[in-house]
C-alpha cells in the first residue's frame, strides 16, 4: 500500500519539478540571481532523481526520517530563496514562486512516512519559510510607516500555510487509515485461509476417523472399548465444531456467536450422552445474537433436562439439539427419534414443569412440546435476546 503511495509521490515530484523548471525559464527576465535559482532547481532535480532511484532500489529508505528531512530541507531552501532570486517586489503578483508546487511533495512525504502530526508540522514550517521570504522581499518597496505587508497579503500567506498544514496532516491520516484497513484485510484473509484449512480437515476427519469410531462403538463387544470410542468421537466432534473455545465460555464459532450458548448446549449434551447413552448432535449457527448469561443458563439447563428425559424414557438412538436466531428471540429445539407418547394421555412430569417451563418462564420465554406415539418428542424453547 505504501509503495503505491510512494509511486504517486514520485510522479508528483517529477511533474512539479518539470513545471518548476518551466516557470524558471519563463521568468528568467525577472531574476536578480539566475545562477542561484538555476542551481537550486538543479539540486531539486537531483533529489527527485535520487528519490526515484530509491523507490526502485530500496523503497524502505523513503520513509526514513533522514530521507524525508533532506527533501523537506530542499523545499524550505526553495521557499526562503524565492525572495532573494527575484527582483523586488515579487510576491503577490502573477508570477509563480521559485519552488512552485515541488516543496509540497516534502510535506506529503512527511505525513505519509511519519504520521499526521509530523506532516502538519512540516506544512507549518514550509508556510513559515514562505512567509519569511515574502516579507523580506516586500520590505525594500514598502513605506516605513505602512509596514512590510498589507492585510490582504498577510491573509494570503496565512491561507497558504493552512493549506500546507492540511496537506501534511491529511496525507498522514489517510496513510494510517489505509494501513489499518490493509492490516484488517490481511487478518481477514489469514482467518479465512485458516477456516478453509480447518473445514478441509474437518471433512477428512468426518469421512474417516469419526465414521470409524462410530463403527467401533456400535460393533464393540467390550463395553469399555465402546465407551472409549464414544468419548473419543465426542471429543473430536467438539474440536471440529468448537476448535478455539472462548476463555469467557463462548462457543468460538464466530464473531457474532452468543458467548457461552454453543459451549453450554454441548456440555449439556455431553453429560446426557455420558449418563444416558443416546447419541446427541448439537447444531449451533454462527449468527446468534449476544445473549445475557441468565438466558444462556436457562436455555442450557432446560435443554439438559429435556435430554435427561430422553435418556430416561424415550429409548431413542439419536437426539438433535438445534439453535437458531429469530426476531428478538433465540430458538432451541431438542428432538429425539424415540418411542414418543400421547400428550393427551400422559401428564407432564415434575422435571418438564419446573426445570424446563419454570426456567424459561422466569426469563420471559416459552416452551412447547410436540409428541406422538412412535414419532419421538420435540421440546421447543424460545428465549428473548434480553432477559426480562
Amino acid at each position: 500500500m505504501r509503495r503505491t503511495i510512494q509511486r504517486g509521490l514520485a510522479a508528483f515530484r517529477w511533474l512539479a519539478w518539470c513545471w518548476m523548471a518551466a516557470v524558471l525559464m519563463l521568468a528568467r527576465g525577472n531574476l536578480v540571481a539566475p545562477w542561484t535559482a538555476g542551481l537550486l532547481v538543479a539540486i531539486a532535480g537531483v533529489v527527485t532523481l535520487w528519490l526515484t532511484w530509491q523507490l526502485v532500489r530500496a523503497p524502505e529508505r523513503l520513509v526514513a526520517p533522514r530521507t524525508v528531512g533532506l527533501e523537506v530541507a530542499i523545499g524550505v531552501v526553495l521557499q526562503l530563496a524565492d525572495g532573494f532570486v527575484y527582483a523586488s517586489p515579487h510576491v503577490f503578483t502573477t508570477e509563480q514562486p521559485l519552488g512552485v508546487a515541488w516543496p509540497i511533495a516534502g510535506v506529503l512525504a512527511a505525513g505519509v512516512a511519519l504520521g499526521p502530526g509530523v506532516g502538519a508540522t512540516t506544512g507549518l514550517l514550509l508556510g513559515a519559510a514562505r512567509a519569511l521570504s515574502s516579507t523580506l522581499n516586500v520590505v525594500p518597496a514598502a513605506e516605513p510607516w505602512v509596514g512590510p505587508l498589507t492585510p490582504e497579503q498577510g491573509l494570503s500567506l496565512v491561507t497558504t500555510t493552512v493549506l500546507y498544514v492540511l496537506a501534511g496532516g491529511i496525507a498522514g491520516y489517510a496513510t494510517r487509515l489505509l494501513a489499518s484497513t490493509e492490516q484488517r484485510l490481511l487478518r481477514a484473509e489469514r482467518s479465512l485461509a485458516a477456516l478453509e484449512a480447518r473445514e478441509d480437515v474437518a471433512r477428512r476427519l468426518h469421512d474417516g476417523v469419526l465414521q470409524t469410531l462410530a463403527i467401533v462403538e456400535r460393533s464393540a463387544e467390550d463395553p469399555e472399548l465402546a465407551r472409549l470410542a464414544r468419548d473419543q468421537e465426542r471429543e473430536l466432534r467438539r474440536y471440529l465444531l468448537d476448535p478455539a473455545p472462548d476463555p469467557t465460555g463462548g462457543s468460538g464459532s464466530g464473531p457474532g456467536t452468543s458467548p457461552g450458548l454453543g459451549a453450554a448446549l454441548r456440555a449439556a449434551a455431553d453429560r446426557a450422552e455420558r449418563w444416558h447413552g443416546p447419541r446427541t448432535d448439537v447444531l449451533v449457527p454462527d449468527d446468534l445474537p449476544v445473549l445475557p448469561s441468565e438466558v444462556v443458563d436457562a436455555l442450557a439447563q432446560a435443554a439438559g433436562e429435556a435430554l435427561t428425559n430422553v435418556g430416561k424414557h424415550a429409548r431413542a438412538s439419536r437426539v438433535v439439539v438445534y439453535a437458531e436466531p429469530q426476531e428478538g428471540e433465540v430458538f432451541v429445539s431438542v428432538r429425539d427419534d424415540g418411542v414418543g407418547y400421547d400428550p393427551a394421555a400422559v401428564s407432564e412430569g415434575l422435571g418438564l414443569t419446573r426445570s424446563v417451563r419454570g426456567r424459561l418462564t422466569g426469563i420471559g420465554g416459552r416452551v412447547e412440546v410436540a409428541a406422538a406415539p412412535g414419532r419421538g418428542v420435540e421440546v421447543r424453547l424460545w428465549a428473548p435476546v434480553d432477559a426480562r
